[in-house]
C-alpha cells in the first residue's frame, strides 16, 4: 500500500510502526460554531481511510480531538453570554449528529483539549521543552523560540523571509522571532485559567495536539492527519515542538492532509460569504449524498463545491442503490445456462473486481479509480441481464461484491428501516390489488404512498420500496 506522505511530497509504501496496527491522529474542529463542509470533507475522508486499514485487517486505534479552548472559543461565548465550556458542551453534539448522519464512524478516543489529563500532559511537554533550551517567557506567555530548532519550516516548505507578520504569523512586541508561537498564554480577566509553574494560563493552540496524540498513541505513532489549511502553521508547530521534547525520531511516522472545498475556485471561507454549514446542506440532500459527493474526488484533490454537483452525485448514488436493490430482490430473466464466448465465461467476476478495487485504494486511496471499478459491475451486470444471460451466481457475486466495499464506502446499502404499520398494510394491499388484477386500485394505493414519501417499484422478485 502506498499513500502520500506530506512531510516528504512523494508516495511512499506504508509500513506499519507494529505489525498489523495501526494508530491514528486527525485533528479536530475547534467547536465554536456549528461544523461546515470542509470539516465534513476531512472527516470523510479519514474515516475512508480508517475503514479501508480495517479492511485489510489491521488493528486500528484512531483518535479525533476537540479544540475547546482558544481565542475563538472565548470570544463566542463572551457574545453568547454563557461560558466556554458551555459553548463546548451545546456545539460537540452537533458534530456528533453530522458526522454520524454522514457515516463517520465514532472516534476511538474522542478527546477534548481541557481534559484534565491533557492539560497536565500539555504542561509536562512545555517542561520537556524548557529544560531543553526551547522556551521563553514574556509577559503575556510562554513562547517556543524556532531558532533553536534549525529544521522549522522544512516540514511545510515554507520560507521564513516569505511569510507575513500578522497574517499566518501572530504579532507580539518583545518576540525574539516574529515566528515564535506561544506554548502557553497567561491568564486574562474572565479567561478560563489551569495552574502552572510559569502562572495561571491556557495552553497555545499548537500544544494541545502534540499533548493528546502522545497521551493516547504514544510518542511515536503511524499517521498523522487533517486538513491541507493545518501544514502551516499548525503542524509545522507540532513537529517542531513535539521532536524538541521527545527527540528526533518521535511522534508522527506519516503525514496526511485531506484538499479545500472550493466555492467558484475560491477556498470557502466565512470572510468570503461562500460559507456552507453541514446543517444547512441536509435540509436539502441526503447527508449520504454528501458523503459520496465527497468520495468521488481523491481526497487530497480540491472540491469546487456546487448544488449541481449534489446532483450529480444524487443521482449517481441512486444509480448504485437501486441496482443493489434489484440484486436483493432478484433480475428477470436469470438464466441456468452457462455461457461462453471463445474461452471467456460470461460472468461477473467478483474476486476479479475485488482486486480492481484494491488496487486503486492500495495506490494513497485513490477513491475515484476504486468507484470506476463498482460502476463497471454495475455495467456488467446490466449487460449480462440485457443480453439474457445473467445467472444467479452472477447475482449473488455482485452483491458479495457490492456488500465487501461498502464497508470502506458506507453509502450503497440503506440501513433497514421498519415501516409504520399503516404503511406496510398499504403495500400488502396493493399486492392484493395486483393479483386481482385491479389496477386502478394499485395505481391509486400507490399514489397514496408516493404522498407519504414512500416509493414503489415492482420487479420479478416483488415488490420493493424506497423513501423519496
Amino acid at each position: 500500500m502506498k499513500i502520500h506522505d506530506t512531510k516528504t511530497g512523494e508516495l511512499v509504501e506504508f509500513e506499519p510502526i507494529n505489525d498489523g496496527k495501526v494508530g491514528m491522529y486527525v485533528c479536530g474542529p475547534t467547536v465554536y460554531d456549528f461544523g461546515h463542509l470542509g470539516h465534513g470533507r476531512s472527516a470523510v475522508c479519514f474515516d475512508v481511510i480508517r475503514r479501508y486499514f480495517i479492511y485489510k485487517g489491521y488493528d486500528v486505534k484512531f483518535v479525533s480531538n476537540y479544540t475547546d479552548i482558544d481565542d475563538k472559543m472565548i470570544n463566542r461565548a463572551k457574545e453568547k453570554g454563557i461560558s466556554v465550556e458551555q459553548l463546548a458542551n451545546e456545539i460537540i453534539p452537533e458534530y456528533v449528529r453530522d458526522y454520524t448522519a454522514l457515516g463517520v464512524m465514532p472516534s476511538d478516543i474522542s478527546p477534548k483539549a481541557t481534559d484534565k489529563d491533557n492539560i497536565a500532559e500539555m504542561i509536562d511537554i512545555i517542561e520537556r521543552l524548557e529544560k531543553k533550551g526551547h522556551i521563553y517567557v514574556l509577559d503575556d506567555g510562554v513562547y517556543f523560540d524556532v531558532k533553536t530548532y534549525k529544521e522549522y519550516c522544512e516540514f511545510s516548505g515554507q520560507k521564513l523571509e516569505d511569510l507575513k507578520v500578522g497574517a499566518r504569523v501572530d504579532v507580539k512586541e518583545g518576540k525574539r522571532n516574529p515566528y515564535d508561537f506561544v506554548l502557553w498564554k497567561f491568564k486574562k480577566e474572565g479567561e478560563p485559567a489551569w495552574p502552572s509553574r510559569w502562572g495561571e494560563g491556557r495552553p497555545g493552540w499548537h500544544i494541545e495536539c502534540s499533548a493528546m496524540s502522545f497521551l493516547h498513541l504514544g510518542e511515536k505513532f503511524d499517521i498523522h492527519g487533517g486538513g491541507l489549511d493545518l501544514v502551516f502553521p499548525h503542524h509545522e508547530c507540532e513537529v517542531a515542538q513535539s521532536l524538541c521534547a521527545f527527540g528526533p525520531d518521535s511522534f508522527a511516522k506519516y503525514w496526511m492532509h485531506n484538499g479545500f472545498i472550493n466555492i467558484d475556485n475560491e477556498k470557502m471561507s466565512k470572510s468570503l460569504g461562500n460559507f456552507f454549514t453541514l446543517r444547512n446542506v441536509f435540509e436539502r440532500y441526503d447527508p449520504k449524498i454528501v458523503r459520496f459527493m465527497f468520495l468521488q474526488t481523491h481526497y487530497r484533490n480540491p472540491i469546487n463545491f456546487s448544488f449541481d454537483l449534489l446532483e450529480q452525485s444524487k443521482a449517481g448514488l441512486e444509480r448504485l442503490r437501486n441496482f443493489a436493490r434489484n440484486l436483493k430482490v432478484g433480475y428477470e430473466s436469470l438464466s441456468k445456462d452457462v455461457y461462453e464466448v471463445g474461452a471467456v465465461k460470461l460472468t461477473v467476476d467478483a474476486k476479479h473486481m475485488q482486486k480492481g478495487f484494491e488496487e486503486f485504494m492500495d495506490n494513497d486511496f485513490d477513491l475515484s479509480g476504486a468507484l470506476g471499478v463498482v460502476f463497471d459491475l454495475v455495467k456488467s451486470v446490466n449487460g449480462l441481464r440485457d443480453a439474457k444471460k445473467l445467472t444467479q451466481e452472477d447475482v449473488d457475486e455482485a452483491e458479495k461484491f457490492l456488500k465487501n466495499v461498502d464497508e470502506v464506502l458506507d453509502v450503497i446499502f440503506e440501513e433497514e428501516e421498519d415501516l409504520d404499520g399503516d404503511v406496510k398494510a398499504l403495500i400488502e394491499k396493493r399486492e392484493e390489488a395486483r393479483k386481482s388484477k385491479d389496477f386502478a386500485m394499485s395505481d391509486k394505493i400507490r399514489d397514496e404512498l408516493k404522498a407519504k414519501g414512500i416509493e414503489l417499484e415492482d420487479t420479478a422478485g416483488g415488490t420493493i420500496w424506497k423513501r423519496v
